[in-house]
């Protein structure tokens, strides 16, 4: 059993880790590095498949082709957005050149042939990988190091541009390290973009739509 400090560093750690965008350059030292992608691995996995791979990207022309194909993107879902087409536009929602660390994290290759809990949800890889993710998060936080999640490229283009086999599909370019402060709210709250959902509105009891009893 955790000790009482020991459980409210948890739930601290989970209630203060932000999505950053505004990175204060340095750099991570590497076994801090090697700590956060320590706890990735550790996250658990549907069939123990363990789908994640991690690709550093050390070279600061790689580092600048990524952000191209970010920007790309950035533009094409301003778009997208029809109306709120200005307001995107003016938030910060990367920080690929600013961070000292930007890891792609992908599925692996041969993930078909893991059939263990994905017969009828192979998006399971996806939710692993995910889980991983969320491990590295939380540690960094804990580091007081900021990571960012950045979603927004065509991921076969970041896969050529990456060398990644045929199969292997990147799901995320991690922002990690230093930040001049985390944010007080999550940064998309504190824009006005949107805001967290009551909790009370995602619970249900024995069907959809239907009030959990207190």
């Amino acid at each position: 059993m955790f000790s009482a400090d020991e459980c409210r560093a948890v739930y601290r750690a989970i209630f203060e880790r932000r999505d950053m965008r505004h990175f204060s350059g340095g750099t991570v030292a590497p076994e801090v590095m090697q700590r956060l992608l320590t706890a990735a691995h550790h996250a658990p996995s549907v069939g123990f498949m363990q789908p994640w791979r991690f690709v550093r990207i050390a070279a600061p022309s790689l580092r600048a082709q990524l952000h191209a194909l970010v920007e790309q993107e950035r533009v094409q879902t301003a778009r997208a957005l029809g109306e709120r087409e200005d307001a995107f536009m003016k938030l910060k929602v990367e920080g690929v050149l600013q961070a000292a660390e930007v890891w792609a994290v992908a599925l692996a290759d041969g993930r078909e042939a893991h059939v263990f809990g994905r017969r009828t949800l192979p998006q399971m890889d996806l939710a692993s990988a995910a889980c991983a993710i969320q491990n590295l998060w939380l540690a960094a936080r804990a580091e007081g190091l900021g990571v960012g999640w950045v979603s927004m490229f065509e991921p076969s283009a970041v896969a050529r541009l990456l060398q990644m086999p045929s199969g292997a599909e990147p799901i995320a370019l991690l922002c990690i390290g230093p930040v001049p402060v985390f944010y007080e709210e999550p940064m998309l709250q504190q824009e006005r973009w949107a805001k967290r959902a009551p909790l009370e509105s995602l619970l249900f009891e024995d069907a959809w739509g239907q009030a959990l009893c207190k």
